[in-house]
């Protein structure tokens, strides 16, 4: 660890060296620096992520891998599930290891060399490149966002002004990916495609590099570094992991009945739903963790669950509502023809236009309805929203559906995404224990990563069954939990509140 990595006692904070700065819309240009790094890293990410799944089951003839559809839509599911898995290694590794703006260029570096291995026409470097991509997401993704936080002090007025902006950033890369890569995939094959992620985050690497200095050493520290009593205890954690994994993967391959892509994603479904579990045991059962802070975990459980569910449905925009438009959707709208790609464009597009408007209305609203019920909120209209495509897709009779079907299911989840995502974030933050606050963004992370791994399994348990059935069945499950949170509700509400009232905590709201 070189001597930059730590910051001496005299040195100013980054938030304090570019307080003056507002050159970039009222902000520093350090932001600057970190909205375009992660615009151009989202334009490579979905736009890789909007073509994985045609490539992985197209015909060889075609250019494809040739696997069946069922799994190719349950290796892009686990693909999402490592990526979340990953960042909370990747997060691990900045806090305690080499720090947020190593994370992200290494994280960066990786994905790019990913994408250009994508881009070489040979399966062997396909699956490499997958790994790749997941394993530099998972560095990068966790510790750009940290960084936008260095560059603000807590109280700094511009602060959450600041992360709106850069959301921006990341909703502005995934809505033009999608129809720019679906373009050239259309035009030059897949390989093109992918080449076309590799440029985007070369642009990413290009500016993050030369805009550096504009960071005021946001990111260069390192937390929480390991110190030389604390070595030997790391290692045995890192070898009891490994340990796990390895077990965890012989298990998987013993109930697949081999070794090869299925234990694979086996594997990678159980660690996804064993991290979750061990994450809440660990809490509960901390000696650091205070009795209102235990009531405050078991209220968060079924938040957590509801998460869960709602990413469960609303990460399947890239696996099988993307092989829903290309083989069940007419692909054209007023005359005018559209690629499958297209469609994954409609939740950024839909996040720039509404956000604004759901910021306003919780300011309206003081914030209400409590949580909870924001969640069931958005879990239930993710639930609405397969429910629908089950019904048009009835009613179609085993024809294309029209295109502003499938658009407004897209519609209709980021709806359920603003009433959720946003706000679990927060709770997360707000009811994790203190000695478990530093790992929150790790425990949320682990919600998408768990849903996603439902995902690969059911797409290979239900191969075959026609689109009413699979999404009609999904749907009730989703509503049927929706209305079980609602129940539990007034529970969550008086957990948390009694958790505040032990504590001496005013809330005017949950």
């Amino acid at each position: 660890m070189s001597n930059s990595d730590q910051q001496s006692p005299g040195t100013s904070s980054p938030a304090a060296a570019v307080a003056g700065d507002r050159r970039f819309f009222g902000h520093p240009r350090g932001l600057m620096t970190l909205f375009t790094t992660e615009l151009w890293e989202r334009f490579s990410y979905y736009g890789m992520r909007a073509i994985l799944v045609f490539y992985l089951t197209d015909t060889i003839a075609n250019g494809g891998l040739g696997i069946d559809t069922a799994l190719g839509n349950a290796v892009v599911s686990i693909y999402g599930t490592g990526v979340y898995l990953l960042s909370v290694v990747g997060g691990w590794m900045a806090d305690r290891v080499i720090g947020a703006r190593r994370s992200v260029l290494w994280g960066g570096i990786i994905i790019a060399a990913g994408h250009v291995s994508l881009s070489l026409p040979a399966a062997g470097f396909s699956w490499l490149g997958i790994i790749l991509v997941a394993l530099g997401t998972g560095f990068l993704k966790p510790n750009v966002s940290a960084m936008v936080g260095e560059l603000y002090t807590r109280e700094d007025p511009r602060r959450q002004s600041a992360f709106s902006i850069f959301y921006m950033g990341i909703n502005l890369g995934s809505f033009f990916s999608p129809i720019v890569v679906g373009i050239v995939r259309e035009a030059f094959g897949y390989h093109a495609g992918f080449l076309v992620a590799a440029i985007g985050m070369a642009f990413a690497l290009v500016f993050y590099v030369m805009g550096r200095r504009l960071l005021a050493g946001a990111g260069e520290m390192v937390p929480n570094p390991i110190r030389p009593e604390e070595r030997p205890a790391v290692v045995r954690l890192l070898v009891a992991v490994a340990v796990v994994v390895v077990v965890v993967y012989l298990l998987a391959a013993l109930v697949s009945g081999g070794f090869g892509l299925t234990s694979v994603i086996d594997a990678l479904s159980y660690l996804a739903f064993l991290a979750p579990i061990a994450y809440f045991v660990a809490m509960y059962r901390s000696p650091k963790v205070t009795d209102p802070e235990r009531s405050r975990v078991l209220a968060y459980i079924p938040l957590f669950v509801a998460a869960m569910l709602f990413f469960m449905i609303f990460e399947q925009a890239a696996t099988t509502l993307a092989t829903y438009a290309r083989d069940q959707t007419v692909l054209s709208i007023f005359g005018m023809s559209l690629s499958p790609e297209f469609f994954q464009s409609v939740n950024p597009a839909g996040i720039i236009l509404l956000a604004p408007v759901f910021a306003w209305l919780w300011i309206r609203t003081n914030d209400r309805p409590p949580t909870p019920y924001k969640f069931a909120i958005g879990l239930g209209l993710a639930a609405l929203s397969f429910l629908f495509l089950a019904a048009a897709s009835a009613m179609a009779g085993g024809e294309r559906t029209p295109a502003w079907v499938l658009g407004l299911v897209y519609v209709i989840q980021t709806v359920g995404e603003l009433c959720l995502s946003p706000v679990g974030l927060a709770a997360t933050t707000l009811l994790a224990p203190r000695a478990f606050r530093g790992q929150a963004m790790a425990l949320w992370f682990l919600a998408p990563a768990a849903g996603q791994a439902i995902t690969a399994q059911l797409v290979q348990a239900t191969e075959g069954i026609e689109p009413t059935a699979y999404f009609g069945g999904i749907g009730v499950v989703a509503l049927a939990f929706t209305l079980v949170l609602l129940a539990l509700s007034p529970w969550v509400v008086r957990k948390m509140r009694s958790a505040d009232a032990l504590e001496g905590v005013h809330t005017s709201g949950d």
